[in-house]
């Protein structure tokens, strides 16, 4: 049972990524060198002139997968000898090519299609509306069962798109895990994207800002953010006010700020190069079924930041530190903790890292706006309360945030592939934390009630058992 208790968020993790991966389960086609040489074996060998003679359209849809594979297909083919290759990306382009080779009087022997762009019109009929071109052959990409979900551009995306959540659920975890709850960190996004656009755009240079002075304007934003939760974690601390109301009231705050700074407008005025971290991929492997495999930026910033938390929590002071005081904040402060100052700084790490998510918001976005963040605070509490977090404090860890947030973004992610309405999803999502929260309950009450049971089962000093001597004053009375 404690087993079940312990990993039943990961077991629950694994088990939707089955279920997705089943329910999404389509033909795919194969993009891969081995394909495109396949192809052009068959190109070779089916031709009834000689390879120098052989003209080729190859008909693709403009994407990268099927780019790449036009790319691989044709270099296979120049290797075998032919060299009259034309490309085509839509049906339209496909058809003017097709008039051009007839009006040249050349001959096209091969059309190289995948599972989709065989499917042209054009090609249905090629005999009546292409004469010159009738005995050419249609060879088709062979394809493979291969679930959407597990596709290397949907799992890409999942890790991209929870990146932002995960790394505000960093502080969210330090606050929770301090007995204390911060509202603030989705205001705080678009706060920290409003300032970020502004500095670049009106001291930076805008569109023509450097390297510096966008680090510079990233810098303040995030400071900016910590200072918000310096704020409230004085008010909090010093002034002894629930952290409830205190972010609520900073949450409002922080949006009226970003709202002013605007005057309710985005801010767009920034260089391509902000992009960098929120589009970016700067770290490549290799190919996968014609796609390159990129780490996005993004994530990488993500996976640093859990390693660093990780170590904190689980292997410095600072981290016994901030389990002792959500456990008993007496007790701690009996032991010598200081108090005050663990909790001020869980406060200012989740401003930081508000500010950290509203540029890496900013940066996919392209744009500071006082909109970004709505219901990301609600989003962060749900990754860090799935992920094992007692919401009393004193328990939980940062892996178990990861994980949290990685299985609301496989949610969402899921139930878009399986084109289940935004409707459904929220009322799924919300199950799903009321079930992480009933987990919680039961974890916490299946010790104690095994503790009361060896209490009863064991012999009760503070009563008489049936062989116990009499007290001295009942001897006395007697």
């Amino acid at each position: 049972m404690q087993l079940i208790f312990k990993y039943g968020t990961s077991f629950f993790l694994v088990l939707l990524c089955i279920v997705f991966s089943w329910l999404t389960l389509t033909p795919q086609d194969a993009f891969d060198a081995s394909a495109a040489q396949r192809i052009a074996n068959q190109i070779n060998q089916t031709t009834e002139v000689s390879p120098s003679e052989t003209t080729v359209l190859i008909a693709v849809r403009d994407n990268e997968a099927e780019r790449s594979y036009a790319a691989l297909l044709e270099k296979e083919l120049k290797a075998q000898g032919i060299e009259q290759i034309t490309t085509a990306t839509t049906a339209r382009e496909g058809r003017q090519l097709l008039s051009q080779l007839q009006a040249e009087n050349r001959a096209l022997q091969a059309v190289a299609a995948t599972q989709a762009t065989g499917s042209w019109l054009l090609f249905a009929d090629l005999a009546a509306d292409y004469p010159l071109h009738q005995h050419a052959k249609i060879l088709v990409t062979s394809s493979r069962l291969w679930p959407n979900f597990l596709k290397y551009k949907n799992v890409s995306n999942v890790l991209n798109q929870i990146s932002v959540i995960a790394i505000i659920a960093i502080g969210m975890t330090f606050v929770i895990i301090a007995g204390g709850i911060d509202l603030s960190v989705g205001s705080l996004i678009a706060f920290c994207s409003v300032i970020t656009a502004l500095l670049i755009r009106d001291y930076g240079g805008g569109v023509e800002a450097s390297t510096l002075w966008l680090l510079i304007a990233c810098g303040v934003g995030i400071g900016a953010c910590g200072v918000i939760g310096a704020f409230s974690g004085g008010m909090v601390v010093g002034l002894d006010i629930p952290p409830f109301i205190v972010t609520l009231a900073m949450m409002l705050v922080a949006s009226g700020l970003a709202f002013i700074c605007s005057n309710g407008y985005a801010i767009p005025e920034v260089p391509e190069t902000f992009t960098w971290l929120g589009r970016g991929a700067a770290i490549k492997i290799g190919m996968f079924g014609g796609s390159a495999i990129e780490i996005p930026n993004a994530v990488c910033l993500t996976l640093v930041l859990y390693v660093i938390a990780h170590i904190v929590m689980s292997r410095t002071v600072l981290g016994r530190y901030v389990y002792a005081v959500g456990d008993n904040r007496q007790a701690a402060w009996l032991s010598g903790v200081p108090v005050k100052r663990v909790l001020m700084f869980t406060y200012i790490l989740s401003g930081l890292l508000a500010g950290v998510g509203g540029v890496v918001l900013s940066s996919t976005f392209r744009s500071g706006e006082p909109t970004f963040g709505i219901m990301y605070e609600l989003y962060v509490i749900a990754a860090v309360v799935v992920g094992g977090t007692s919401l009393t404090g004193g328990r939980g860890t940062v892996v178990g945030t990861l994980i949290g947030a990685l299985l609301i973004g496989v949610i969402n992610n899921g139930m878009n592939l399986l084109h289940v309405t935004a409707y459904w999803q929220k009322v799924i999502l919300g199950l799903v934390i009321l079930g992480a929260v009933l987990l919680d309950r039961l974890a916490r009450s299946v010790p104690q009630t095994s503790s009361r049971m060896r209490q009863q089962e064991s012999p009760n000093s503070e009563t008489n058992g049936p062989n116990k001597p009499a007290s001295d004053s009942a001897t006395k009375n007697a």
